[in-house]
């Protein structure tokens, strides 16, 4: 018996596009411009790896004199992530509301959300902190506008992708049955969402706490304030604590943001 197995055998490499090719080369010339004004060499690397040496020579053992300030400072730097995140979160979803194709009342207030939501998410965090230090001063206030506006621009293209995605028929029921465009969102798109939502918001607070600490190194608050003097006075020892106590609060952040998300995804 002859079986047939062209419908199953392998697709043959195809060689690549005349834009294959255009991509490919941009990438290397950039890489080979990148390598070259790097000035990489291996006494570089060498002298490098010396001086780190160096440093956690000078860092050992890490200093407790300031532990208090550094836990103050630390504590600054989760409630700039979480009120920052929640803020954030809780304007996101308005937006993405209006970004999303299955919900924005009109194309025209579709693209413009869109392309809102681009810059916000464009311009890096630290942008962000540079431009609220100057208008509303040093300090915390800075860096929690900094991270709205970063959380506005990574929350609200999840959601928004999130509710595109959504099974419509839930909603055109309660269309069918009188159900206004309000009461369609709470009934049917957002308790789908809901989950999604959730994951994507701890995802924030992960990502806000790691962007906080580097907030404070322009004057935006928090316990980058405090490792910037520690390495500007050269007080290795009590930099190194700065960074261990970042390291632990990173990864107690992740774990409890991974517990959560087990439970409800």
């Amino acid at each position: 018996m002859r079986h047939d197995f062209t419908e199953h055998e392998p697709k043959r490499f195809q060689p690549p596009s005349i834009f294959a090719w255009v991509v490919l080369i941009i990438f290397l010339s950039f890489f080979i411009q990148g390598i070259s004004s790097a000035d990489i060499s291996f006494v570089r690397l060498v002298n490098g790896s010396q001086n780190l040496g160096q440093f956690f020579a000078s860092a050992m053992p890490p200093s407790t004199s300031r532990l208090d300030v550094i836990a103050i400072s630390m504590l600054e730097t989760l409630n700039m992530a979480i009120v920052g995140v929640t803020f954030g979160v809780l304007f996101s979803l308005p937006v993405a509301l209006l970004c999303a194709r299955n919900t924005s009342p009109h194309v025209l207030i579709r693209v413009v959300m869109i392309n809102v939501v681009a810059t916000l998410r464009t311009i890096p965090d630290l942008i962000w902190a540079l431009i609220f230090v100057v208008a509303v001063g040093l300090g915390p206030l800075a860096g929690i506008l900094a991270i709205i506006m970063d959380t506005i621009g990574f929350c609200a293209r999840f959601f928004a992708e999130r509710i595109e995605e959504i099974n419509p028929k839930p909603g055109t029921a309660l269309k069918a049955a009188g159900a206004s465009r309000f009461s369609v969102i709470v009934g049917a798109v957002l308790p789908e969402c809901f989950p999604s939502f959730v994951a994507t918001s701890l995802y924030s607070v992960e990502k806000a706490v790691r962007s906080a600490v580097v907030l404070g190194l322009v004057g935006a608050g928090g316990i980058g304030v405090e490792l910037t003097s520690a390495m500007n006075l050269f007080r290795y020892k009590e930099a190194f604590t700065i960074i261990l106590v970042i390291l632990i609060v990173v990864i107690l952040v992740e774990q409890v943001s991974k517990a959560v998300r087990s439970r409800i995804m």
